[in-house]
């Protein structure tokens, strides 16, 4: 049985929070989606324990504090290393993947040009987390 996630979605581009929003609003579930525009911005939101996500997705090239940057203090955090984290980024880079997967990610996604395969990838990848077991941290 699937369920609602709640999702934290971390996007420098307006463009791209638009179309998250406008594919998660195609699909059957209505999950909860709080932006944070850059990794700093993400570490404050979570600070506040209460109201933690269930999954991540995360972009690699953003301002003030990079992707890879942000993972490697979440992953140092006790309670919050436990939060599945996936990388949604336009990055096919081989060394920006081995360092993701060697922090500790849960999966990488290229984010496709086509619109139809962007919905197709990001429909699988929350229907797959909405039926997962997650800690709840």
């Amino acid at each position: 049985m699937k369920r609602k996630l709640n999702i934290l979605f971390i996007e420098d581009d307006e463009i791209e929070v638009m179309k998250l929003n406008r594919t998660l609003n195609s699909v059957e579930l209505k999950h909860v989606v709080h932006n944070a525009r850059d990794g700093e911005e993400a570490l404050e939101f979570l600070k506040q324990k209460d109201r933690l996500p269930e999954i991540i997705l995360l972009d690699l090239n953003m301002p003030k504090m990079n992707g890879i940057e942000f993972l490697s203090i979440l992953k140092q955090d006790e309670t919050l290393k436990y939060i599945p984290t996936i990388i949604l980024t336009t990055s096919n880079n081989r060394k920006d993947l081995l360092d993701c997967f060697n922090i500790g990610i849960a999966g990488y996604i290229i984010k496709p040009l086509k619109y139809d395969d962007y919905v197709y990838k990001l429909k699988s990848l929350l229907d797959y987390w909405s039926i997962n077991e997650l800690i709840k941290v």
